[in-house]
């Protein structure tokens, strides 16, 4: 059985670099061809050679990471219409970058139409390939036999999320609980080529998982709150005993200067490019009841600071007359146009607004109404972690979550930013977010959950790990 298992991870860690180098060099071919026999000439009237070489270097790195950002290659996770897309950022965004090069070095307007050819193929290239490389993954790679051992009930909504994905990586093979004992879930290791802990014991856990490291299993762990604070440690070497230090996270002068200039320069450019929507949304929103145009609403940001946050209006008036509702998947207090504006996240447009007067920032927590922030606290004090930073625009619980992610889980994934906050990971957000724009999840904080609370019942245990 372990032959078996160890063929089938060899077969995909081959699937996985054939696909992603076959599509890196493809684009690169049909970029290149593009660029030597027409931009090439224009850019570069003198060493034409050695200028072509750096523009094809520039174009691959520049590709390659922004493949990366978007997981453009990860045919076996997502969808053939996800990954196509991925892909049209990345070379859409790298073709652009080159196509300004261009007309720089030239110092004058080159024809973008070759360029929009190019382009053209390279989706009808990537479509090609995206369907073949899934079809081959589909019939030849087998999914991972499974087990899941679970200490939590929730364990439910779990694996139907797992299930939901229009990936081929897991079959789950195996449900095993925590309380069954240790040679029942040994055996459901032994049987296995991947197994996944959720939500067991910290002692529990951790034996099983050096067992499956000694039997060369690969596994998955949910992590717990301590276990993520656990990752911002530092390690230090003062005697010859292992120590780790944990740094209370103070942002530099730079880091702060650098982020507010982001701040102003991109909420800036965002309102104007977005001025003629802008305008047209508050003209409909008016026709449609005359009512008011924002809605704005108390929320807290770092510090408890609180702040006014402004959107357009989406919902009746006065639909919270009778006190704060969670906003629920086809709200009667909907508008017509308050479900358009939300549907493609016009809505959000005016929170610029925000940002630019520094009440948030474009990458972050999302700031959560003053109601929400107070009862989760009262229920969860790890809650108030959250407002060690300033709420964002766009945030990794944002981005990586769903509208109906539970109220903890969006809290863990805020708290990973949180301990692994830089330049580098708000920079790749803001891209991240440029494709979240089409993809139909929502944006929006715990109040728009189907659930009403924490579940904290349900966390005790993970909390007092």
């Amino acid at each position: 059985m372990k032959e078996r298992h160890q063929k089938n991870r060899t077969r995909k860690n081959h699937f996985s670099r054939i696909s992603s180098a076959s599509i890196v060099l493809l684009q690169l071919l049909m970029f290149g061809y593009i660029w030597i026999s027409y931009y090439n000439l224009y850019a570069f009237r003198t060493h034409r050679l050695t200028g072509g070489a750096v523009s094809l270097l520039l174009y691959y790195l520049i590709y390659t990471r922004l493949v990366r950002i978007y997981r453009a290659d990860k045919v076996a996770q997502y969808s053939i219409g996800e990954t196509v897309f991925s892909q049209i950022l990345a070379f859409g965004i790298t073709d652009f970058i080159l196509y300004v090069e261009c007309c720089l070095i030239a110092r004058r307007y080159v024809s973008i139409l070759p360029g929009l050819l190019t382009v053209a193929v390279q989706f009808l290239v990537t479509c090609l390939w995206a369907v073949i490389a899934k079809r081959y993954y589909l019939g030849h790679i087998t999914p991972q036999e499974t087990a899941v051992i679970y200490g939590d009930m929730s364990v439910k909504g779990f694996l139907r999320k797992i299930e939901e994905k229009p990936w081929n990586l897991f079959n789950i093979h195996k449900k095993v609980f925590a309380g069954e004992g240790m040679e029942a879930l040994k055996a459901a290791i032994d049987c296995s080529e991947t197994v996944i802990l959720y939500q067991i014991d910290y002692s529990l856990r951790e034996e099983l998982m050096y067992y499956c490291i000694n039997q060369q299993k690969v596994f998955y762990v949910t992590p717990t709150i301590t276990d993520i604070v656990a990752s911002g440690f530092e390690n230090r070497h003062f005697i010859d005993s292992p120590l780790m230090k944990y740094n209370c996270y103070q942002e530099s002068f730079g880091m702060a200067f650098f982020k507010r200039c982001m701040d102003i320069g991109v909420s800036l450019f965002g309102l104007i490019v977005t001025l003629p929507i802008t305008l047209l949304t508050m003209l409909a929103i008016k026709l449609e009841d005359g009512g008011s145009v924002f809605f704005r609403q108390e929320r807290y940001t770092k510090d408890w600071k609180r702040f006014s946050i402004i959107k357009f209006r989406s919902m009746v008036m006065d639909a919270e007359k009778d006190g704060a509702m969670l906003c629920k998947a086809n709200d009667s207090r909907i508008t017509k146009v308050g479900a358009v504006i939300r549907r493609f996240r016009i809505d959000e447009i005016p929170q610029l607004l925000n940002v630019l007067k520094g009440d948030m920032t474009l990458v972050g927590p999302r700031p959560e109404r003053v109601e929400n922030v107070e009862k989760y606290t009262e229920e969860m004090p790890q809650f108030a972690y959250r407002l060690q930073v300033k709420g964002g625009l766009t945030g990794y619980a944002q981005l990586y979550g769903k509208y109906n992610t539970s109220a903890y889980d969006k809290l863990r994934l805020d708290l990973i930013y949180i301990e692994n906050r830089s330049l580098i990971l708000d920079l790749k957000l803001i891209m991240l977010t440029l494709k979240m724009l089409f993809i139909p999840e929502s944006t929006e904080g715990f109040s728009e959950e189907a659930v009403g609370l924490m579940q904290v019942e349900l966390k005790k245990r993970d909390l007092t790990a």
